[in-house]
């Protein structure tokens, strides 16, 4: 069951508060250059990201916030570090979030201008503590044990900005190491009710990458932890957008389009599976009803074992079959697999849009 968190609005979309898991990426463009920024983001939206970041290390960069603004479509958060004179200047030029680190910022004190601002233009906030950048007092008081230290940080910010009457608050305590990272959001959430943003820092490259984040993230919305969530990976953002969709689905939380299963292969396999796999993904990676498809390489794993498969093929040699929920459709030659397969399967895509 998904902890109950309360609602906080960024631009125009609800976090937390029963909404659905938001995606989030970052750009990695130079701010101060619109016309690059504004084109990666269009990108990273085409991809299915919903909310986007963007790094503000000066005052070049803070004064193209309100122009990146005006040419996007989703909510415009600003990533600050070092400067609540920066923080400032994002929150005039329109941005719908701030993303501010207390470890980075120099102290609680300079809160005050940032939520004076924030409050003004009703700007929230995200505290964002991360592992790499937690305050050396928090360190030292708890001895080295991050994950103490990430909450200290994180519960004497809120304290502050409570105190201030401050309340649209995000938080995310992200590490580079996956279990303490699932420990501290899971201590963290039975403490506060406010939104959080979920993620595993600084997770790398590549596969590795993918693996750390979706066992990170994923094992966290399983257990009803996050609100919204950012898969942090070295390269172009789109993949983060991508991997993001992947886990929302895998967990059951979303539902972006077909998912394909398949099986691993073995002796009793005939035919290029792989190949069938690949042919299938691309017939089908513009749809967005979201169908469960099997891709199996034998009867034996064919519509026995994908039975919840709204379609299935399975192929044993020079014919192969389609079958919906176990039923057997029809028997058709290799050759005409992917032929009748896209047949069935616009039928059915078309059938289930009409239904929803």
């Amino acid at each position: 069951m998904k902890k109950k968190s309360v609602s906080v609005m960024v631009g125009d979309m609800p976090i937390g508060g029963g909404a659905p898991v938001s995606i989030q990426s970052m750009t990695n463009t130079d701010t101060s250059d619109v016309q690059a920024t504004i084109g990666q983001i269009d990108r990273l939206v085409e991809a299915g990201c919903e909310l986007v970041r963007v790094a503000v290390p000066n005052e070049v960069a803070a004064k193209v916030l309100g122009i990146i603004k005006s040419n996007i479509s989703v909510p415009l958060i600003a990533d600050i570090h070092f400067s609540a004179k920066l923080a400032v200047m994002a929150i005039e030029q329109g941005v719908d979030k701030v993303r501010i680190n207390p470890g980075t910022l120099g102290g609680l004190k300079d809160f005050e201008r940032i939520i004076s601002a924030a409050k003004e233009r009703g700007v929230s906030l995200r505290i964002g503590v991360n592992s790499g950048s937690v305050e050396k007092e928090m360190m030292d008081r708890y001895e080295g044990r991050l994950t103490e230290a990430l909450i200290e940080s994180t519960l004497r910010a809120i304290d502050y900005l409570e105190k201030q009457a401050f309340y649209d608050i995000v938080l995310s305590l992200k590490t580079t190491s996956v279990s303490t990272t699932v420990e501290a959001y899971e201590r963290i959430a039975e403490k506060v009710s406010y939104p959080l943003h979920v993620g595993v820092t600084e997770a790398g490259r590549g596969l590795g990458a993918v693996v750390k984040s979706s066992i990170g993230i994923g094992s966290l919305l399983l257990k009803g932890i996050g609100d919204t969530i950012r898969v942090s990976l070295t390269g172009d953002p789109v993949r983060e957008v991508e991997a993001a969709k992947k886990i929302l689905q895998a967990v059951g939380l979303r539902a972006f389009g077909p998912e394909i299963i398949s099986c691993p292969t073995c002796a009793r396999c005939k035919i290029d599976l792989d190949d069938l796999v690949m042919k299938i993904e691309s017939l089908t990676k513009n749809v967005t009803v979201p169908l469960k498809i099997a891709v199996m390489g034998c009867p034996v794993n064919g519509p026995g074992e994908a039975r919840e498969a709204d379609l299935g093929v399975s192929g044993a040699g020079r014919d192969a079959i389609l079958f919906r929920k176990g039923e057997l459709l029809k028997k058709v030659p290799v050759e005409k697999l992917e032929e009748e397969f896209l047949i069935e399967f616009k039928k059915l895509a078309s059938s289930k849009s009409n239904q929803g």
